[in-house]
């Protein structure tokens, strides 16, 4: 199966895995990723202790990563801008997987993702948020692939950002990426079965366990089946009445004892594709 102009095989997956391609356009003009990844805008100095106040809605051209680490920042309560801006990696990272793993599973091929195409909205909840010009030259599905299409192309660079910009640790950033990578694979194999598509599932399976053996991704956590435990933290325990998540390397928020750990609710392993109870993507109460 090749790819359809629409992209139509990943509307019934919902959520985290659509993909707006070609029709209907951005109901206004929205700034590409590769726009979003330039180093060049905003203050580059990192702010890693004070709360971050929400920005004028211009910068939402002008500074789209930006815009969304405030929009994260402001839903959340983080009290740190680092917090925020893990967050909002972590979603962008999960709707990327989401996209590209879902393709490559269902139709063995991967689209071109480059970041000049996608016009990205850091206002706007999945599937809402990505608009992809056009689809055009598909490659055959392989972790050489998809790393090339996410990896290489998106997370290399946003990651750079976030680290340069908010002084995340890029450690962190990559344990960010492969927890939601394998958010991704478990959402998708959980589809798969729900509709007895085994073949899809086993596809998913077999891709994740590859990408998450990439140099860029390898050491980040453990891969049990369809379950991840990350060795790093994306620091969401220090948002305001938070917990830690289902597959962070810490089993208690750090400082509090057993009895004094609160756990979010509905929390599963990797919980960024959908069905998760704090969905970076879409920045609202949490």
């Amino acid at each position: 199966m090749d790819l359809d102009p629409a992209l139509a095989v990943l509307r019934p997956l919902g959520g985290f895995f659509v993909l707006h391609a070609s029709r209907p356009s951005p109901p206004r003009p929205f700034p590409t990723l590769a726009h979003a990844y330039a180093p060049d805008y905003g203050d580059t100095s990192p702010d890693v202790h004070v709360p971050v106040p929400a920005g004028p809605p211009a910068d939402l051209l002008a500074d789209p990563l930006a815009h969304r680490v405030r929009r994260v920042a402001d839903a959340l309560r983080a009290p740190e801008a680092r917090v925020a801006a893990s967050v909002a990696q972590q979603g962008l990272a999960a709707r990327l997987w989401s996209v590209a793993l879902a393709c490559a599973a269902l139709t063995g091929r991967v689209p071109d993702l480059a970041p000049g195409l996608l016009r990205w909205d850091p206002d706007a909840t999945a599937p809402d948020d990505l608009w992809l010009a056009e689809v055009r030259s598909a490659r055959p599905a392989d972790t050489t692939a998809l790393a090339d299409v996410v990896l290489t192309a998106h997370l290399a660079p946003l990651t750079a950002a976030v680290h340069d910009r908010y002084g995340v640790a890029t450690g962190l950033l990559w344990g960010n990426a492969a927890s939601a990578l394998a958010g991704a694979g478990r959402e998708l194999d959980r589809w798969a079965r729900r509709h007895g598509r085994t073949d899809t599932a086993g596809r998913a399976g077999a891709l994740t366990a590859g990408l998450l053996a990439h140099p860029l991704l390898a050491g980040t956590g453990t891969l049990t089946g369809t379950a991840f435990r990350r060795r790093s933290c994306c620091l969401y325990y220090r948002v305001p009445g938070a917990g830690v998540c289902g597959d962070c390397c810490f089993p208690r928020p750090p400082g509090l004892r057993e009895s004094e750990s609160r756990q979010p609710e509905s929390r599963p392993p990797g919980s960024q594709p959908p069905g998760s109870s704090r969905s970076p993507q879409a920045p609202r109460s949490s």
